[in-house]
């Protein structure tokens, strides 16, 4: 899931060397936390949040094929 979060905020942003995902794992949900560089952050939210609303829907549905349930949060 980590990974698969990087490579979609790194094609994404202007500042790929910035993109920082950290995983906190818990019992029964992993949450992944998306930083990006302050100029880059409307680019990962998108207009109305529909960027991170598709980064959300891809992660989920890749983390039910695992039987897991993710958590994508964007730091600010």
């Amino acid at each position: 899931m980590k990974e698969l979060v990087e490579v979609i905020a790194k094609n994404i942003v202007d500042q790929p060397e910035n993109v920082e995902i950290t995983k906190v794992e818990g019992k029964r949900s992993i949450i992944l936390e998306i930083d990006v560089a302050e100029e880059d952050m409307g680019k990962v939210i998108g207009r109305q949040g529909k960027i991170a609303k598709a980064i959300r829907t891809v992660v989920k549905a890749a983390a039910t094929k695992e039987g897991k349930r993710v958590i994508v949060e964007i730091l600010q």
